[in-house]
Formats: structure tokens, C-alpha cells, sequence
């Protein structure tokens, strides 16, 4: 399981002829040369902006994503209001919508509103609860919530919204933790829908920055394309790191058990 990441480390570290030649794993030379150029980025914008994108549009997500699918499953979990469980059943329903099939609609609204080339369409449907999987995910982590914490804070004053800041989202911080993780990983690895959106390259997130430095390259650069693969993977290595723990613990205690 982890060859291919120690693999792609070494080979970051290997002259283009290596690569294509050999297959042992350790370089028979550095060449530090490849991390050189990759830093240098692409088209006079340098891997460390590259990285700042990235770092902007996944930490946007990931505030999304926490703020709308806490309120969101709040209010499926203990809430009671008309047309609860229909809407509850459409929304999981939603998850088995394929991406391709909203892809041009989503397109064209956001192309009106003139936010093509922004990060906007990569960062505000993530405050629209749009993510069903993640709402479905803290949905499960409340319903074992006691409900008399709630009912003691009713008698306190507090009301459903005061409620949920200061008892119920607390609570919930291992299944909030979960989609931070899940959220920062997907949007970091989303190729597809960058690709879409953005045409600068002053806009480009690592991600896709990647690709297109691979094509603007008149030669084969094996070398530098891994070099910065390993600067696109070293921050998702670093966040999962840092919050495995509760990872782990929401995954355990939400509706998700294998």
C-alpha cells in the first residue's frame, strides 16, 4: 500500500532518463534540480501561490460544508416541522445523482451570474448544504444525542438556534471534524470541476496547475511533475495527520459503521 507513495517520492528525486529507464525505487542521482523548477510553478505564478489557491478554495469548502450541514441535520434531527421525512428521503436521494448530470446546469447559472474564472462555483454551493452525504453523516452523529440536554436548556431559555450553538454543536464536534477532513480532501483533489471553472493561470489551484505545467513542458519533465505531486499531496498527508484521532472517533460513533 505504501510503494507507490514511496515511489513517487524517490522518483521526484530522479533525472528524466531514470525515470523512463529504470525501475529500481531508489534514484541512482539527485537531482534536486526538479524541485527547483517545480517551485517555479507555472507561467511566472510560483508553486507557493498555486498552493494559496488551493488552500483557499478547500478551506472555503470546508467552512461551507460544516456551517450548512450542521444547521441542515439540526434540523432534520430534532426539529419536527411538515414534510420532514419526504424531504429527509429526497435529500439522501440526492446522493445517488451522478455530478455529470447537474454539471451544465450548474454551468450555465453560474456563467449568468458571471463567476466563471472565480472560485465562487467551487465554494458557495458548499453553504447551501449541497453535500446530502455529509448532512446524512451528522444526522446519524445527533440522533444518539440525549434529548434531554436539549429539554434542559429549553427550561434554561434557550431556543432551538441558541440550543444548537451551545449544547447540540458542540456535541458534535467529532462527525463536524469528519466532514472537515472528507470536505478538505475531495475539494483539494477536485481536478474535474477546477478545470471547468478556471482559465488563469494566476487562479489555477495546484491540483491543476499540475496538469497544465506537464503540458506547457516542451520535453518530458517526469522529474519536476512529481516534485510538485509531492507538494500537492504533503498537505492533505499533514491535515489527515493532525486530525486522525477524531476522524476516527466520528466515523465510530455516527451512523457509518462497517
Amino acid at each position: 500500500m505504501l510503494y507507490p507513495l514511496a515511489w513517487l517520492v524517490a522518483t521526484s528525486f530522479k533525472p528524466a532518463d531514470e525515470v523512463v529507464a529504470s525501475l529500481r525505487l531508489l534514484p541512482g542521482r539527485l537531482e534536486w534540480s526538479n524541485y527547483t523548477t517545480a517551485m517555479e510553478g507555472l507561467e511566472g505564478v510560483s508553486v507557493w501561490q498555486l498552493l494559496g489557491n488551493s488552500l483557499l478554495v478547500s478551506g472555503g469548502a470546508v467552512l461551507g460544508n460544516v456551517l450548512s450541514c450542521s444547521l441542515a441535520a439540526y434540523a432534520f434531527a430534532r426539529l419536527r416541522f411538515r414534510m420532514r421525512g419526504p424531504l429527509f428521503a429526497f435529500m439522501i436521494a440526492t446522493i445517488m445523482l451522478p455530478h455529470h448530470a447537474v454539471l451544465i446546469p450548474q454551468y450555465i447559472v453560474f456563467n449568468q451570474l458571471g463567476m466563471v474564472n472565480t472560485y465562487w462555483p467551487m465554494v458557495l454551493p458548499k453553504f447551501l448544504a449541497t453535500d446530502a452525504f455529509f448532512v446524512f453523516l451528522i444526522v446519524q452523529f445527533m440522533r444518539g444525542l440525549p434529548r434531554e440536554l436539549e429539554e434542559a436548556a429549553r427550561i434554561d431559555g434557550c431556543g432551538p438556534f441558541r440550543s444548537f450553538l451551545r449544547v447540540v454543536l458542540p456535541l458534535t464536534r467529532p462527525a463536524l471534524i469528519t466532514t472537515a477532513i472528507f470536505t478538505f480532501i475531495w475539494t483539494w483533489n477536485d481536478f474535474f470541476t477546477q478545470l471547468i471553472y478556471l482559465f488563469e493561470p494566476q487562479k489555477f489551484t495546484l491540483t491543476l496547475a499540475l496538469r497544465s505545467f506537464v503540458d506547457a513542458s516542451s520535453q518530458s519533465a517526469f522529474g519536476p511533475m512529481f516534485a510538485m505531486s509531492v507538494f500537492a499531496l504533503l498537505p492533505i498527508v499533514l491535515f489527515f495527520l493532525a486530525f486522525q484521532r477524531f476522524l476516527v472517533e466520528g466515523m465510530a460513533n455516527s451512523g457509518i459503521k462497517g
